[in-house]
């Protein structure tokens, strides 16, 4: 059996006025994932447990097929494996964001997208000016870093994900409890240290937002997960840019394949990573490609991005896995997005996504096309997420 998953992050949504009350999935054009809603079958997951709240690792996580509730240890610690950082029993990560801040409100949280090069140059010069043997900054890929620190106590500590609070005031949301005053010290110095920064300078005479701020959140510690191949009896390769979705890969003992262009953002290269996955399917048991950018473009609350996004991922990675996959004797694809991030809102919800299979074995019972209110109108749920991908590999 050869399986394919396809994971369209944040494309679940809700009725959009501007798309005349459809919902980006309803309004794109995607006649693969249709196929496979009409010819097998769809429901409704709830890939985030209860008192959780609805982020991208938690329901990447239940995804992938571990119960978050028993193998979630943050966000951070995943991004770190991803860039190959060891992290000792005694050290903190945390997601460290550059972010733009004016009159206290987040305006980006993504400081204009800034320039790898650029994102460089800021991390090795908070390095030079606060790192030392207790803390250490990491690059990552554009506004999404690392920080290391030792002998760091995380209690209770909670940290607000900057991507919830577009255009609010930051004091509202600053972390509070056990080790909130340290955290909240670091974020001041990395201020002080970014607002006469050269590289800022340039972007604002660019008119392009400047990284102003640091914001740390998603910190935990390093925790071992048991090996998907050992759990499930399958072996499996990721196809992914961003790092939390590379760093839970690694983590539970899967290949991760690197695509050139592939950015994490509206501009990925779709067409590259439908071929890195079609390719893998010689190789490997399942693939499993990600695909950032339906939920960047609901963060941006574009309705007409989010609609193209899927429409790319149908076409160029969709279409080519269904084709490769009919060239064996027997297979199944799944597409399930991790959650909802409605570009109404522009955060993410914890409503149950949609979620469509179909393959050997999988007999059509539903014959709509792929959206929220067929799934919802189906007789399969699936209450907790992390059962899943037993259903998908078993079934």
């Amino acid at each position: 059996m050869k399986y394919a998953i396809v994971l369209p992050d944040g494309a679940a949504d809700e009725p959009v006025d501007s798309l005349g009350g459809r919902t980006p999935l309803e309004a794109a054009r995607k006649p693969h994932i249709d196929w496979i809603s009409t010819n097998g079958r769809q429901g409704l997951v709830y890939t985030v447990p209860p008192g959780f709240s609805p982020a991208s690792d938690v329901a990447t996580l239940s995804l992938f097929g571990y119960d978050p509730q028993v193998h979630y240890s943050g966000r951070a610690p995943l991004e770190a494996a991803a860039r190959g950082i060891e992290v000792a029993p005694d050290q903190l990560v945390f997601r460290c964001n550059f972010v733009t801040i004016v009159d206290d409100v987040l305006e980006d949280f993504t400081a204009g997208h800034i320039s790898q090069r650029e994102a460089d140059l800021l991390i090795a010069d908070l390095n030079a000016k606060l790192g030392g043997r207790s803390l250490r900054f990491h690059s990552g890929m554009s506004y999404r870093n690392l920080l290391v620190a030792h002998d760091a106590t995380e209690g209770k500590l909670q940290c607000t994900p900057p991507h919830d609070i577009p255009n609010r005031k930051v004091a509202e949301y600053l972390p509070r409890g056990t080790g909130a005053e340290w955290v909240i010290s670091v974020m001041d110095k990395a201020r002080a240290i970014l607002a006469g920064h050269d590289v800022n300078l340039v972007r604002r005479d660019l008119g392009e937002n400047p990284a102003t701020d640091i914001w740390l959140w998603g910190q935990g510690r390093a925790r071992p997960i048991e090996p998907f191949e050992k759990r499930y009896r399958v072996r499996g390769a990721v196809v992914a840019a961003v790092d939390l979705i590379r760093g839970i890969a690694k983590t539970v003992g899967m290949d991760v394949l690197d695509v050139e262009g592939a950015t994490g953002f509206l501009d990925t290269n779709y067409a590259g990573k439908g071929a890195a996955a079609v390719a893998a399917l010689d190789t490997y048991d399942l693939v499993i490609v990600h695909i950032e950018a339906p939920d960047e473009a609901g963060h941006l609350g574009d309705a007409d991005a989010k609609v193209q996004a899927i429409e790319r991922i149908d076409e160029f990675v969709v279409g080519p896995l269904l084709e490769k996959l009919r060239t064996f004797d027997e297979w199944r694809i799944l597409v399930a997005p991790d959650h909802p991030t409605p570009v109404g809102k522009r955060v993410h919800t914890d409503a149950p996504p949609p979620f469509c299979m179909a393959g050997h074995r999988v007999h059509a019972v539903l014959k709509r096309p792929f959206c929220e209110s067929a799934a919802a109108s189906s007789d399969l749920t699936i209450d907790l997420g992390h059962e899943l991908m037993e259903y998908f590999l078993r079934a």
